[in-house]
């Protein structure tokens, strides 16, 4: 039996899934993804000692706009309108930092591919502000933590999120 795609038509070629008939519903999706990096790169983000600033925050808002851009970004993702995105970082240990973000919207389709390009960009954009410090940076472990609404219900990987409504 062969699997069967949403995003693939009778001829076997993309297409954007028609979302027309779907409910309104209060979504809301939590991702997360780990930047790896030297424990002195670490410390220079602890202590606010980057030569480019507060890289933390400037994530932050990369993120945010990041996922207000997803529909430009991915080829089949419909444009949805954002009622919230917040991201959040969490020194795990000397050497990785964990990002999370989480989108929320009331409409017809889901909010996790916001929630996943918003951590990537942030991901991203650490990497960039702190490249001259830590080439050797590695983003990992990109992965969708939480989701709800819609009709195929809620979704919980085993994962502690930074975001204490979502703890399962």
């Amino acid at each position: 039996m062969k699997p069967s795609f949403t995003h693939i038509n009778e001829q076997g070629r993309a297409h954007m899934v028609d979302v027309s008939g779907k409910q309104v519903t209060a979504r809301t999706a939590v991702a997360q993804a780990h930047l790896r990096m030297k424990p002195e790169t670490m410390e220079q983000i602890r202590a606010g000692r980057m030569a480019k600033g507060d890289v933390l925050a400037v994530a932050q808002v990369a993120g945010i706009m990041a996922a207000k851009k997803t529909a430009e970004l991915i080829p089949m993702c419909h444009p949805v309108p954002l009622s919230g995105v917040n991201i959040r970082f969490k020194l795990e240990s000397d050497t990785r930092l964990l990002i999370e973000a989480e989108a929320k919207t009331e409409h017809v389709t889901g909010v996790e591919m916001e929630a996943l390009t918003a951590v990537s960009a942030a991901a991203l954009t650490l990497y960039d502000m702190c490249k001259a410090v830590d080439r050797s940076m590695v983003v990992e472990e990109t992965l969708l933590v939480y989701k709800s609404g819609g009709k195929n219900g809620d979704y919980h990987r085993k994962y502690r999120p930074l975001l204490s409504d979502h703890q399962s």
